[in-house]
């Protein structure tokens, strides 16, 4: 992929803004890496398409919501289109932070994220 015509640009273009839907993802090979890109409610994150816990394909999972503790001791359902689930083992990694929901010492391996004139660029 090459970035559109212009001047330097920060980073590694992954693709343009309107590829990925809200709720979307791309997964592309960046600098020997390969990354995904996660459109939430309109703001870009990536995550090294690799999981922690085992290795396995990372970006590859769901996008999905997670339960969340309530007040009465009870779960409700939350986060929707804000967790990652691998598709190995069913772990969850909340996209904006590669935090490891079952286990916070873990992290999917985040990058930083520019959007320029509709261009989506990764900060590896």
């Amino acid at each position: 992929m090459t970035p559109p015509a212009g001047e330097h640009r920060p980073g590694f273009y992954a693709c343009r803004s309107d590829e990925i839907e809200p709720g979307g993802r791309v997964i592309r090979e960046l600098n020997g890496r390969s990354v995904g890109v996660f459109n939430v409610d309109g703001r870009f994150y990536a995550l090294r398409n690799r999981c922690p816990h085992a290795g396995g394909a990372l970006c590859l999972g769901p996008v999905t919501g997670t339960t969340l503790p309530a007040r009465d001791f009870s779960f409700v359902y939350g986060m929707q289109g804000r967790i990652l689930r691998c598709a190995w083992h069913g772990w969850e990694f909340e996209i904006a932070t590669g935090r490891c929901l079952p286990d916070p010492r873990m992290r999917a391996k985040t990058y930083p994220v520019v959007v320029e004139d509709g261009a989506v660029y990764v900060m590896i």
